[in-house]
């Protein structure tokens, strides 16, 4: 049980880059961005191949990074420049993405067993969270400068940014590409954690994102940005536990995994709405009772 949970941390850990790049997207842009399961293929392709080939495992990691970025980007010019619409734009470039990552590959699989990766000599329960905090910090000042405050004021509200004079094309297109360079990194450290690399790595991987995202943010809260960015860190920790304690119930098993992840962002997606409609309905009782109490004072 304990080797179990602290497995499922060590994927929380790995995860929660991926669920960072899709908060960009699916919160900060409101951007139904479907590359993410391409670009988490795209990082660990790139990083597999070029460990596999004898380049320095933090090269590898950067380039997957690069990938990601240049990913992201393509997304972000057909929705931008050639006006096509945001879902089908990720759709199109994820489907893209799957050509292309077998062409990086040259094979459905790679190994890397025994190669060097950036978890050699280094525990990845040290080196992950330092890493995490450094890129959540790095991304909380971005976020706060003019250019992340445009791209927040994008995500709310397109039109009213324009009339101020900001490219909403330029933020889009970089937004998208910082999203899914996020997950092509994440993708890049889980394939050099598992030692190897699958063509079908990727798929679902906008699902966990958004589980981990929604479930971070109805546990933790979203206040700030500062509070949401570490919500959506816990909330992958907290998919991944969950996960994990599901796969013990004697009657689920690994090929129930889609369906463990399905329920599990209902879940999170309802009980919010759960306790908006409690709320709203004590509100609403509440003032029922001081109007009848301010009607009956009135009257005597």
């Amino acid at each position: 049980m304990g080797v179990a949970m602290l497995g499922a941390v060590e994927s929380g850990l790995l995860y929660a880059l991926m669920a960072l790049g899709v908060y960009i997207t699916f919160r900060i842009l409101d951007f139904p961005d479907l590359t993410v399961d391409g670009s988490f293929t795209t990082g660990g392709a790139i990083a597999a191949l070029m460990i596999a080939s004898g380049y320095s495992p933090i090269v590898a990691t950067a380039a997957a990074f690069a990938g990601g970025l240049a990913a992201g980007a393509c997304t972000g010019l057909l929705n931008t420049k050639a006006r096509i619409n945001g879902l089908l734009s990720g759709i199109l470039m994820m489907i893209a993405l799957y050509s292309i990552n077998l062409r990086i590959m040259g094979k459905p699989n790679i190994s890397i067993y025994g190669e060097q990766t950036v978890f050699t000599g280094l525990p990845l329960l040290l080196l992950m969270p330092i890493a995490i905090i450094l890129i959540k910090l790095l991304m909380d000042w971005f976020l706060y400068t003019d250019f992340g405050l445009a791209l927040r004021a994008t995500g709310d509200n397109s039109k009213m940014i324009r009339s101020f004079g900001v490219n909403t094309h330029t933020t889009v297109i970089v937004g998208v590409a910082l999203s899914n360079g996020l997950v092509a990194l994440s993708g890049s450290l889980i394939v050099q954690y598992n030692s190897f690399a699958d063509i079908s790595m990727g798929i679902g991987m906008i699902v966990i994102g958004l589980a981990s995202v929604i479930i971070g943010e109805t546990i933790f809260g979203s206040r700030s940005v500062f509070v949401t960015t570490i919500s959506v860190i816990l909330g992958a920790i907290v998919y991944r536990l969950v996960y994990a304690l599901a796969l013990r119930v004697e009657w689920l098993n690994a090929t129930d995994m889609k369906l463990i992840t399905a329920v599990i962002v209902i879940i999170a997606l309802v009980v919010p709405m759960v306790r908006k409609s409690l709320h709203q309905k004590a509100v609403a009782k509440k003032r029922a009772e001081q109007l009848l109490q301010g009607t009956g004072g009135g009257a005597r």
